[in-house]
């Protein structure tokens, strides 16, 4: 568990990440789940307007693992927005739209997260960064904030390593925010897509590739979501490798970088 190891060897730097991590995750689950809701309502479906889940509450949309793992991991999920189909106007077609309307919503939220990141960089680093041969690249997609001191050689925050270069310094809790924020909302988005019930994109490949022909029971659900929250929490207590961690990681940083580049060059920053 990354947070209990961090409260111990660093329990102050863990609570500040922490504290600009529970809003991000609460308003990225909020979010993520009203999109089902609203989607399942414009298609027809008014069952979680009627339960009340089209609220800005986060309580309302909280499930207690998915948050954990959220918090602790990096990727998890809310409480499923109660659906109707048979209310929908358009089986296939609807279900579709409401499966993919979470992700959509927490890839807009990261992408809308790296357009600021871009912008603030530039206001807040002093030009002669860049004129030391500083990368761009680094600055926007960074999310560990460790790296080596340039006079002393020591691993430090980024924030003090280059401080002398800070132009406008309370812009670095903005960034903080945002960096954070666009990890939280790509990491739920990737992982909400993999192909596996009862996440979202197991219902997007049945709709586009098996025509919603695959019915799932729901004993058989639940089997798999207890499969994995394993694959999820036992490499971390059993002290094994986190595949599943490691890989979901890796694209993110994968995606996050891409689109850090994207967004340099169009705006001739790269």
């Amino acid at each position: 568990m990354g947070i209990l190891s961090g409260l111990q060897t660093d329990p102050r730097g863990t609570l500040i990440s922490l504290l600009y991590a529970i809003p991000a995750i609460l308003i990225s689950l909020t979010l993520h789940e009203m999109a089902h809701g609203y989607v399942a309502l414009r298609c027809g479906d008014p069952t979680a307007q009627m339960l009340g889940r089209l609220s800005f509450n986060p309580l309302r949309h909280l499930d207690p693992v998915g948050t954990l793992c959220m918090v602790v991991f990096g990727f998890g999920w809310a409480r499923p927005v109660p659906v109707n189909p048979r209310n929908f106007k358009n089986y296939r077609r609807d279900d579709f739209l409401v499966s993919i309307a979470g992700v959509v919503v927490n890839f807009c939220l990261f992408f809308l997260s790296m357009l600021v990141i871009v912008g603030v960089n530039e206001w807040m680093w002093d030009g002669r960064l860049w004129q030391m041969g500083e990368d761009r690249k680094y600055f926007v997609s960074v999310f560990e904030y460790v790296v080596t001191d340039l006079r002393s050689g020591e691993a430090v925050p980024l924030f003090t390593a280059y401080r002398q270069f800070l132009k406008t310094p309370w812009l670095e809790y903005v960034i903080r925010f945002f960096k954070g924020f666009a990890r939280i909302n790509l990491g739920l988005c990737l992982f909400n897509l993999l192909p596996i019930p009862p996440l979202d994109g197991y219902h997007v490949v049945n709709d586009i590739f098996l025509r919603g022909r695959l019915h799932i029971p729901a004993n058989v659900t639940r089997i798999i979501s207890l499969a994995l929250m394993a694959v999820i929490f036992l490499p971390g207590w059993l002290g094994l490798p986190d595949v599943f961690g490691n890989f979901l990681g890796t694209a993110v940083d994968w995606v996050q970088s891409g689109v850090s580049r994207g967004l340099l060059t169009l705006f001739g920053l790269g």
